[in-house]
């Protein structure tokens, strides 16, 4: 005689977590963000995060999540390889392995600039190992104005690419007006929306929910630092210190410097 099964057999079997397939993550894999829809092959991760580039070379991180992607159409739980870094190897800022600074390149033809010194030291703290491994040199423009002219000097061509970072690099700006008189196909321009660099960084990475709002016309910088009643001296330093990964900066700004390094490692 057989025994019909308990309701309340049923009702625990129901709250029992979902289990997914657990996919080793690697180099090139193509899956789906199963929350956004994001689709993209697989091109670094770290302990926080996974970074997927689609197929317009954007990148963007998504946490380590049970079932979080989609593989060939079916739910998988990406897990980091069982092999953990060595004891002499470390985790860069941008979440990638550092190299031995022995097996560092000789620098390439190619340059990524950036509009201002604040601008270089915050991609050379973050993306330092990897620029080095790479052969990249970060340059400071000290000002746009003349870019146009400054690309003409630099001769992009054959092994010569360039990549330049633009500030607040938004329709109608006067950084999309200097922007639009480059065109080059061994040169890319990227930017973020932010008015200045500093507020690509998160501000929780100093306990702030939002950065203050500066009134219109005064220097951004300094009207920041006044309305958190901080001197502007010294600040930059102690702000660039508080960024430990790429996940204290806004996705905008990590993008646009990921989609620069790519274009200008492309041989």
């Amino acid at each position: 005689m057989g025994y019909e099964r308990d309701i309340l057999d049923d009702f625990a079997a129901s709250k029992q977590p979902t289990r997914y397939l657990t996919v080793e993550v690697s180099v090139g894999l193509v899956v789906e963000d199963r929350a956004s829809g994001f689709v993209g092959d697989v091109v670094r991760w770290n302990y926080e995060a996974v970074t997927l580039r689609d197929r317009n070379h954007y990148l963007r991180h998504f946490t380590w999540k049970p079932g979080g992607f989609l593989l060939e159409g079916k739910p998988v739980t990406l897990s980091r390889p069982a092999q953990q870094a060595s004891a002499t190897q470390q985790v860069t800022a941008s979440g990638s392995i550092a190299a031995d600074r022995s097996a560092a390149r000789v620098a390439k033809a190619s340059r990524i600039w950036v509009e201002g010194k604040h601008d270089a030291e915050l991609v050379e703290h973050v993306w330092g190992d990897d620029l080095r491994e790479l052969g990249i040199v970060i340059e400071p423009l000290h000002g746009a104005d003349d870019l146009a002219a400054a690309v003409s000097e630099f001769q992009p061509g054959g092994g010569r690419r360039l990549g330049v970072l633009l500030d607040h690099l938004v329709a109608g700006s006067k950084e999309s007006r200097i922007a639009a008189t480059v065109d080059h196909p061994a040169v890319l321009i990227a930017g973020h929306p932010f008015v200045d660099v500093w507020a690509g960084i998160r501000p929780r990475a100093v306990g702030l929910h939002a950065w203050p709002d500066v009134p219109k016309g005064r220097p951004w910088k300094e009207g920041m630092c006044a309305a958190l009643g901080v001197p502007f001296e010294g600040f930059w330093p102690r702000l660039r210190n508080q960024v430990k990964t790429y996940a204290d900066l806004e996705p905008e700004l990590v993008g646009a410097v990921e989609r620069l390094i790519d274009f200008v490692a492309e041989d």
